[in-house]
């Protein structure tokens, strides 16, 4: 009697422990050293990692992946990222991925540029690790609170947010 109890709540226990399904992060880099950092630093923190080198091949994978988050430099070969972020806007299947920017483009012009053209958040390189995976979370934190709303639109960015 005693080892069917024991059995009983094993049982009970592995259906509360079950892990959840990891996120996925689609990110989309041209250097390689910084795309393994990424890459690096947020399969340490226990995502999915999908990864491009340039902005055809981002696009390509936003629909074949379907990540739930994009984080994408802004200076890349064949197609920028703010043309990708605009890109992604305008389809349906891929409109409400969060996007977040991460660039060495500082500017002031620069971050509204990139809020403009869809971006979720910009953050400016060189990243610190950390400040990289609690910006991840939040987003993707947010993109479950949305999905769990129905009828409430997904803002288009931070900045249309706070205008």
């Amino acid at each position: 009697m005693h080892c069917a109890v024991v059995f009983s709540a094993l049982n009970v226990f592995a259906h509360v422990t079950q892990v959840p399904m990891r996120k996925k992060i689609l990110v989309v880099e041209d250097e390689p050293d910084q795309l393994e950092v990424i890459r690096f630093t947020l399969k340490n923190a226990g995502y999915a990692i999908g990864t491009a080198t340039n902005g055809i091949d981002a696009l390509k994978k936003a629909q074949t992946v379907s990540p739930d988050l994009i984080i994408m430099d802004v200076m890349m070969p064949e197609l920028d990222g703010f043309a990708v972020c605009e890109t992604l806007r305008g389809n349906p299947a891929t409109a409400s991925i969060p996007v977040l920017m991460l660039t060495g483009l500082c500017s002031h012009i620069s971050r509204l540029v990139g809020y403009e053209s869809g971006a979720t958040d910009y953050v400016i390189k060189p990243f610190d690790a950390d400040q990289l995976v609690s910006k991840v979370e939040k987003l993707l934190y947010q993109q479950s609170e949305a999905s769990k709303t129905p009828g409430k639109p997904r803002s288009k960015s931070v900045a249309a947010a706070s205008k």
